[in-house]
């Protein structure tokens, strides 16, 4: 399916599982959407199972914005505590639309969990309390991790409410990160579950490969710790000055904290000549995206680092904003500078990345997705490194596998059911939608003399002054106000409905007079209406 294709059944107001493999432009579809609907007056939450996957959206996760916090079961006086936030009753109540990002990383009784708040708030028995529900993700990736105490994490497909919404499935499959075809061929193998041999010897022969001159990988790892190390241990080895920039931050404490945690931005950002920095968001005007790196070349006079793209020009850095935004109101906001240091980067951080070039060991023991994530990070076979090695890093999750045939025949349906319908039908459903998920919009109340326009065609002034409740000289200045806007009603039935034709020529005469009695007198022009 495509991207528009996917949008126009998105904008029918069906349920949809947008899907798709790395880099097919899920992230790109959802804002799209998100943007359509704000657009036209709907305001739709926002939300990812993940903070770094909300940050991408401008929303929050779906704990904080569903209420459920990190709970793992509702009991009837939960929700009865949930139902005395008013906050809680404003929000949900308002929302028409549901977009749940990174839904592959959400367990399955969570999704349960949420659904039965929104029916709870809703008051409607409909999946979702009625709500339009987007999950969008993709389960060759990252699975959810369930904690000691909580039952056994399955994939969200799995929940009863996944079954209730009876999903339109999207599932993408043009390419926009990979630039060769020999890791997209790569790639596309392990989702087939068969990575043939000569695939396996193109992969082998990144293995302590050399990168082009001046080109230092990220590397990838499984844990901050690793990360942290790295970063802090390769800045000290540079013996230039040291900048620090600090994040400024404003709105709600506990969605600013949540917007800290999940922004890829440090609040406290050490640079130094020499350093190896990636761009944490997107700029395309600026000339970065999430993911570009880059090293700090030198910085400007007012303390802007200047950073040498390794595909690119300098750029000067300035900071950039992150906003957790909800019905169009702004609740929390940072500012700081969209690099990070980037020797090291955790798997998990980079979701959503696009690397020039990256460093990983595939021979340690990899949680199933993880390393397909890891590879497709990548934008060629050429900007990966491999330290270590083993096939069973390749390998996905037996389940997934079953299911994404499933989820791709369902596609093929949902194309075919949506070129079945004319297009002006279509676009009328559309605009249906719209008006059922959009705030009714108040008509334009007209400009005071535009008003006065419409009573124009009564028979005198003193009528048009006694309906519209205002004076005379009101009205004349609404005429004379149409008259400089360039038009020119018909008022030739009013010009006499003041003054007779002697009564005209009394008062020309008496201005004649007053002009050569007093030559030095000037009145002000009048207007010929």
């Amino acid at each position: 399916m495509t991207q528009a294709e996917a949008l126009d059944i998105l904008k029918l107001g069906h349920n949809v599982y947008l899907t798709g493999s790395a880099g097919s432009g899920k992230t790109y579809v959802l804002n799209e959407y998100i943007n359509y609907l704000r657009k036209n007056g709907a305001a739709p939450a926002v939300t990812a199972s993940t903070g770094i996957a909300a940050t991408h959206l401008g929303g929050m996760t779906i704990h904080a914005w569903s209420g459920l916090g990190i709970k793992a079961r509702l009991t009837d006086e939960d929700i009865d505590a949930l139902e005395e936030k008013s906050w809680l009753w404003k929000r949900i109540a308002e929302s028409k639309v549901l977009i749940i990002d990174e839904i592959s990383m959400f367990h399955h009784f969570r999704l349960d969990l949420v659904e039965r708040i929104c029916r709870a708030f809703k008051r409607n028995d409909m999946p979702f309390g009625g709500l339009q529900v987007v999950l969008c993700g993709d389960f060759f990736q990252l699975p959810p991790v369930s904690r000691s105490e909580e039952e056994p994490a399955r994939f969200s497909y799995h929940a009863d409410s996944w079954q209730k919404l009876d999903l339109k499935v999207c599932y993408l499959h043009e390419q926009f990160r990979q630039q060769d075809d020999a890791l997209l061929d790569i790639l596309t193998a392990i989702r087939s579950g068969e990575v043939e041999d000569e695939l396996l010897e193109q992969l082998q022969t990144r293995y302590h490969a050399d990168f082009a001159e001046g080109v230092q990988p990220t590397r990838l790892y499984t844990h901050n710790i690793d990360v942290d190390g790295v970063n802090t241990t390769e800045l000290g080895k540079l013996t230039a000055e040291t900048h620090v920039y600090t994040m400024e931050t404003r709105g709600r404490l506990h969605l600013m904290e949540a917007l800290k945690k999940s922004c890829l931005a440090p609040e406290r950002l050490m640079l130094k000549r020499g350093a190896q920095v990636m761009f944490v968001k997107n700029n395309l005007d600026a000339g970065y995206v999430n993911g570009s790196l880059g090293t700090v070349s030198g910085f400007a006079i007012d303390g802007s680092p200047l950073v040498k793209l390794l595909k690119g020009p300098t750029l000067t850095v300035a900071p950039a904003t992150w906003r957790i935004e909800e019905n169009g109101k702004e609740l929390a906001r940072l500012e700081q500078l969209p690099l990070r240091l980037a020797w090291a980067i955790t798997v998990h951080k980079s979701q959503g990345m696009s690397l020039d070039a990256a460093e990983m060991d595939l021979a340690k023991a990899f949680e199933p997705g993880m390393g397909y994530v890891a590879l497709s990070r990548v934008r060629t076979l050429a900007g990966v490194r491999l330290l270590g090695w083993h096939a069973r890093a390749l390998q996905v999750h037996p389940e997934v596998l079953a299911i994404d045939g499933e989820f791709r025949k369902a596609s093929e349906v949902a194309v075919a059911e949506l070129k079945k319908i004319p297009k002006q039908e279509k676009v009328q459903l559309q605009q249906a939608f719209l008006v059922q998920v959009g705030k009714p919009k108040k008509p334009k109340k007209l400009p005071p003399h535009h008003q006065t326009k419409e009573h124009l065609p009564l028979a005198s002034l003193y009528d048009i002054a006694d309906k519209r409740g205002v004076t005379i000289g009101t009205i004349i200045e609404h005429i004379e106000k149409l008259q400089e806007e360039g038009e020119t009603p018909d008022i030739s039935h009013l010009k006499r409905s003041l003054l007779t034709d002697a009564q005209l020529k009394k008062i020309a005469a008496a201005f004649e007079k007053t002009a050569s009695t007093i030559p030095d007198q000037r009145l002000a022009p009048v207007k010929n209406i």
